[in-house]
C-alpha cells in the first residue's frame, strides 16, 4: 500500500445518513438562526444554501456576513442526545483498526462534537488526531487551503500518500484536485467525483491496496 495517511470525514460517513443525526443538526442550525440571530424562518433555507455553496459551511457564511459567537453556535447545533441516533458498528471498528495507515478525522465540525460522536460509535481510540473547523480556520472543506492545513497537521508533505474519505461530492472532487486520493462514500457517483467509490466498508482495504 502506497498510502500512509487516511483522513476520514465524520458526519454521515462514519455512521449512515439514515440515522437522522445530520438532519437533526441542520434543524438545530435553523433554530439558532431564527431564535438567536433573528432570521425570518422562510428565508433561512435560502440563506443556508447560499452560504453552503459560497463559503463551504453555514457557519463560515454567518461568520463572514454577521456577528456570531462561533463556540455558542457549535455548542447549540450539536446539543443532541447522540445515543438516540448512533450505535457502534463492530465491523467498521475492525476495518479501521486493521489499516496500516495513520488515521485522522477531518471534519467541518468541532473537536467536542467529533469526540462525542466517536465515543458513541466506539471509535474514539482509533483516531489520535482530529482536524476540525477551528484547526483549519478561516477555511473549511472543500477549500484547497483546508487540505494543505490538514496535511501539515498530519505531518505529510506528499498529497499522493494521503486519502480523503467523505460523503460529499464536492469535497472528494476538491481533495482529488489537491492531489489526495479521494474516496466517495455515497450512494451516487459520477466520473470526476472521486478516485474511487465506496458503498461497503468491507471494500475499503481492497481499494487502498489496489492503488
Amino acid at each position: 500500500m502506497r498510502f500512509t495517511t487516511v483522513f476520514f470525514d465524520l458526519d454521515d460517513t462514519l455512521y449512515p445518513s439514515s440515522t437522522g443525526l445530520w438532519h437533526a443538526i441542520k434543524e438545530r442550525m435553523n433554530i439558532y438562526m431564527r431564535e438567536r440571530m433573528g432570521f425570518p424562518e422562510d428565508q433561512i433555507p435560502r440563506i443556508r444554501e447560499k452560504y453552503f455553496l459560497q463559503y463551504g459551511t453555514t457557519l463560515r457564511g454567518l461568520q463572514a456576513n454577521h456577528e456570531i459567537d462561533m463556540e455558542d453556535f457549535l455548542a447549540f447545533v450539536h446539543d443532541l442526545p447522540l445515543k438516540d441516533y448512533l450505535t457502534p458498528n463492530p465491523l467498521l471498528r475492525s476495518i479501521i483498526a486493521s489499516l496500516p495507515t495513520r488515521n485522522l478525522i477531518f471534519t467541518n465540525a468541532d473537536v467536542r462534537h467529533a469526540r462525542r460522536v466517536l465515543t458513541a460509535l466506539d471509535l474514539n481510540d482509533l483516531f489520535d488526531t482530529i482536524v476540525d473547523v477551528n484547526a483549519i480556520a478561516p477555511y473549511c472543506k472543500p477549500m484547497p487551503e483546508s487540505f494543505q492545513i490538514a496535511m501539515r497537521l498530519a505531518g505529510e508533505t506528499d498529497p499522493s500518500k494521503c486519502v480523503m474519505i467523505d460523503d460529499i461530492h464536492r469535497t472528494t472532487r476538491a481533495a482529488r484536485q489537491a492531489g489526495l486520493f479521494s474516496i466517495l462514500y455515497n450512494a451516487s457517483f459520477a466520473d470526476g467525483d472521486a478516485d474511487a467509490h465506496l458503498l461497503d466498508w468491507n471494500d475499503l482495504k481492497g481499494i487502498l491496496e489496489r492503488r
